[in-house]
C-alpha cells in the first residue's frame, strides 16, 4: 500500500537556481519560470503549499518576442511582435486607461516584461503573490545573491 505525502510549510526546504534570459523567448521562459515558482518539477508537489524554488534570472533585459525581427540601435533582439504588443494599466478613474507598447515598457522597465508574463502564469491568489516574490529579476550578468549559492536550473526545465 503506498502513501501520499503532503508537504509542509515547515518541512520544506527551497532552492536557488539561476537562468540566462539572452534570446529566450518570453512566454516559453516564463512557462517554465512559473513551474519552477510553484514547484510543479518536484515530486512533493502540494497545491495548496508553496513547495516551488527561488529562481535568478539574469539579462532579463534581453528576452525577445518571437516573429520577424527589427532593426534596433539599444535592443538587438527587437521583433514586431513586441512593437504590436500592448501593456494595460488602469488608475481605476475614468478615462484612466493607459497603453503601452512593448518597446516603451522595454525602455522604462526592461524586466517589467518577463515580470507580467510570470505573474499572469501563476495563480491568482495570495499564494501566487508569495511565488511571485520568489522571482529575482537582474539586467546584468552580475546578481547580488552569492550567499545562497545558486545553482544553474537544469536542462530539462528550460525551453527548447
Amino acid at each position: 500500500m503506498s502513501k501520499t505525502t503532503i508537504e509542509k510549510n515547515e518541512t520544506f526546504k527551497p532552492s536557488w537556481y539561476t537562468v540566462d534570459a539572452d534570446n529566450q523567448i518570453v512566454g516559453r521562459l516564463a512557462s517554465k519560470l512559473a513551474m519552477v515558482l510553484m514547484g510543479k518539477h518536484k515530486p512533493v508537489y502540494t497545491p495548496h503549499v508553496d513547495t516551488g524554488d527561488y529562481v535568478i534570472v539574469l539579462n532579463a533585459h534581453l528576452v525577445r518576442f518571437s516573429g520577424r525581427e527589427l532593426a534596433h540601435n539599444e535592443h538587438p533582439y527587437l521583433t514586431e511582435k513586441m512593437m504590436k504588443k500592448e501593456y494595460d494599466s488602469y488608475s481605476g478613474f475614468p478615462g484612466g486607461r493607459k497603453v503601452q507598447t512593448g518597446l516603451q515598457v522595454w525602455q522604462r522597465h526592461p524586466e517589467k516584461i518577463l515580470h507580467e508574463a510570470v505573474r499572469r502564469m501563476l495563480p491568482k491568489n495570495k499564494l501566487g503573490v508569495k511565488m511571485l516574490k520568489k522571482l529575482k529579476l537582474v539586467c546584468g550578468n552580475e546578481h547580488g545573491y552569492q550567499a545562497q549559492q545558486p545553482v544553474e536550473l537544469p536542462g530539462h526545465l528550460l525551453p527548447k
